[in-house]
């Protein structure tokens, strides 16, 4: 196994929304079922985050320079 990869801008994104989500969903609008929605959203990011970094970290696949 290769060593941790870095912290990339897609990293920083999925920890931003999720914050802005739960502000969101605690501060702005504190409903309910808005704040379930706002956790299957947080889901989402995380598992679609977990994939993006084992596989960055597995198989060290680097993202391309802007």
């Amino acid at each position: 196994m290769s060593e941790r990869p870095e912290l990339d801008i897609f990293d920083y994104a999925a920890g931003g929304s999720v914050i802005a989500l739960l502000v969101l969903g605690y501060v702005v609008y504190p409903n309910t079922i808005f704040q379930y929605g706002v956790w299957l959203g947080i889901f989402t990011i995380w598992m679609t985050w977990f994939v993006y970094y084992g596989t960055k970290w597995m198989y060290g696949i680097e993202t391309a320079e802007a």
